[in-house]
């Protein structure tokens, strides 16, 4: 007896799942696709109670294009730390921890580029998913442990650890029938999504025990029009160019621990 959902011969195909991923998070047709989310980011202090700090608000614009042997996916991404009550845009932060005022670095990940690859080192592609009936949700869990932009004896105040640690959790819920048609370049998707992760670097934590806990929900937008008016008119007024995905593949990838890096100074 299985413990297990049922399997979809089209999705346990490598091809067909990688078309299907594909048609999920962007589309088949070279077009631009964005993706919005909001929530929420909490503190975990050892022996403290949980806090909600901020809300959150991104967006991430990608493209698809078809290479050989598969697909180079361009994105880039803005998401933006909000007041948790009014939910207005943060550019300073009293840390409740320390009793200071900080300065809020807004994320601005340009690129986010991904490789994805019928074959790779690690074998044939294969992107996992659960089958809800007349949903199918494609599950991606990312964990990364990788040597820290930030080491601590340069960056004492802004970094917990010489090794960055987090786990990426990721949920993109489509349509099965759409899923299932090839004929549909684009096919709808909501989005979960979760991170696990150290303080982040402009908070000023230094080595405190504790993480941070991001809690998300979203979408496929029609257009990038479609996003809140206030993220658009932020995006407009500080970095225009994310309202378009990159025109080509580039590396190595931004995160908000290499953009911190370039934009600031150690204390």
């Amino acid at each position: 007896m299985t413990t297990e959902a049922p399997r979809i011969a089209e999705l346990d195909d490598p091809a067909g799942n990688l078309e299907a991923l594909v048609r999920t998070r962007a589309g088949t047709d070279g077009g631009e696709y964005t993706i919005w989310w909001t929530g929420d980011v909490y503190s975990q202090v050892p022996g403290a109670d949980t806090r909600r700090l901020f809300g959150f608000v991104g967006f991430n614009v990608a493209r698809a294009v078809a290479v050989e042997g598969g697909y180079d996916l361009l994105t880039r991404e803005a998401a933006f730390y909000l007041d948790p009550v009014t939910r207005e845009i943060l550019e300073t932060w009293h840390n409740p921890f320390t009793d200071e005022d900080v300065d809020v670095l807004h994320v601005w990940n340009d690129p986010v580029n991904q490789r994805f690859r019928l074959q790779s080192p690690y074998g044939p592609w294969h992107a996992p998913y659960t089958d809800l009936g007349e949903t199918v949700a494609f599950n991606l869990d990312i964990p990364i442990s990788a040597p820290s932009a930030l080491p601590v004896a340069e960056w004492p105040k802004n970094s917990a650890d010489d090794v960055y640690r987090a786990v990426e959790l990721f949920q993109f819920y489509a349509p099965r029938a759409e899923l299932l048609d090839p004929a549909i370049a684009s096919v709808r998707c909501d989005v979960s999504w979760m991170r696990l992760s150290a303080w982040l670097p402009w908070m000023e934590m230094a080595q405190r025990p504790g993480s941070l806990v991001f809690h998300c929900r979203g979408a496929k937008l029609d257009a990038y029009d479609d996003l809140p008016s206030g993220v658009r008119a932020y995006v407009e007024k500080n970095h225009p160019e994310y309202a378009h995905a990159p025109e080509e593949f580039t590396a190595p990838n931004e995160t908000s621990w290499t953009y911190f890096k370039k934009m600031r100074k150690p204390a």
